[in-house]
């Protein structure tokens, strides 16, 4: 048997937090989410950092459940600090928070659905750097 954290990520673990969870947009979270997982289909979810977060062959993006106003994805290159050079590419979705990692924030149900195609493409573009 695997130790837990070498567990595979599961869609059943994600389904499991997300009925306990009480986020006053979780409407929003669940339309996020969905908007990340049909961004391609080697995407999969599952709960890393006590939140959902997604992965290809590292972890990528992970939502930020604990802001008190709107929604937060945080893209990232995975859970360990790598070497190399940082990431430059513009994006108006995005607020960068450090060399590797920035944010994209949605305030309500007409932001998600304003932002829908340009965060999908945003999230093509990000899994090509991990």
């Amino acid at each position: 048997m695997r130790p837990p954290e070498m567990k595979p990520p599961s869609s059943k673990d994600v389904e499991v937090f997300l009925t306990s969870l009480e986020h006053p947009l979780k409407p929003e979270l669940l339309a996020v989410g969905e908007i990340i997982l049909s961004a391609c289909p080697s995407i999969i979810e599952g709960i890393k950092w006590n939140a959902p977060s997604f992965r290809t062959s590292e972890w990528f993006a992970t939502f930020h459940l604990r802001g008190k106003t709107g929604l937060r994805v945080i893209l990232h290159l995975g859970a360990k600090v790598r070497g190399g050079p940082d990431i430059a590419f513009d994006d108006p979705l995005l607020v960068w928070l450090g060399k590797d990692r920035a944010s994209v924030s949605f305030q309500d149900a007409g932001d998600v659905a304003a932002k829908r195609d340009a965060f999908a493409e945003l999230i093509r573009r990000w899994i090509k750097l991990v």
